[in-house]
């Protein structure tokens, strides 16, 4: 990871407490990315993960605390988040099934031509309903269509649900070349490894909150603590009998 200084921080959030209706899923959350980096965002199925991805893209309203874009508090929506460089790539594969997956692209903010640099494999596969193509694809033309925009945050959840290690691989490598061009990638995942392969730092949640962060290397060498947050937290959640 190159050297960086604050004036590099794209996003960040500060004490962020975001939640629904009335009930906060994620609590005094202060977490960063930087212009070129790759963010891990850990943890299993119900600690907040996805719920911290839209309070940073402006989907959810804080509760409590701010977020910071480009180094100024926001308490924009998403489609003005958007405009100023900031792109989310959410669970559910956002298309539109019954056209075509070239009209799917032009619903991006970048011409048709600049998603296909990043996603040759569709050029034959345009003109084929986007309800027809595989998972894999389905998930290279939503990754394409957000990285043809030249975001300079780009905010990905589970790219890797349910699909073959070699789709994985390929959009892993998308994400490494965003961050080349500068971008800051946070990606949530539950995969420990698919994501500590490409990311810089990664932060572990447990119950809504930051229990464990740090670099890559630090990362890979506290597996067992990691593995212990995932299985706490299933443990905890799972209905006791009587």
């Amino acid at each position: 990871m190159r050297s960086m200084t604050l004036s590099d921080v794209v996003l960040r959030s500060n004490g962020l407490t975001v939640g629904y209706g009335q009930v906060p899923a994620v609590v005094d959350l202060d977490i960063e990315v930087r212009s070129g980096e790759i963010v891990g965002l850990l943890g299993a199925n119900g600690v907040g993960k996805t719920t911290t991805l839209l309070g940073l893209a402006g989907v959810l309203a804080p509760m409590k605390g701010h977020v910071e874009l480009f180094g100024e508090k926001t308490k924009a929506p998403l489609h003005r988040r958007a405009r100023r460089g900031l792109a989310l790539v959410p669970e559910q594969r956002s298309i539109f099934r019954r056209i075509t997956a070239e009209a799917n692209l032009k619903l991006g903010l970048a011409p048709v031509e600049d998603a296909l640099v990043f996603a040759p494999e569709l050029a034959n596969r345009l003109h084929v309903r986007a309800g027809l193509l595989s998972g894999g694809e389905q998930q290279i033309l939503v990754l394409a269509r957000a990285l043809a925009a030249k975001p300079r945050v780009l905010l990905v959840d589970e790219l890797s649900l349910g699909l073959a290690p070699v789709v994985v691989k390929r959009m892993m490598a998308l994400l490494e070349s965003a961050a080349r061009d500068g971008t800051g990638v946070i990606v949530v995942e539950q995969g420990i490894h698919n994501v500590l392969r490409i990311a810089d730092r990664a932060y572990v949640l447990r119950r809504g909150q930051v229990v464990i962060q740090g670099d890559a290397d630090y990362m890979r060498a506290h597996l067992h603590e990691i593995r212990a947050a995932y299985l706490t937290h299933t443990t905890e959640e799972q209905p006791t009998a009587g």
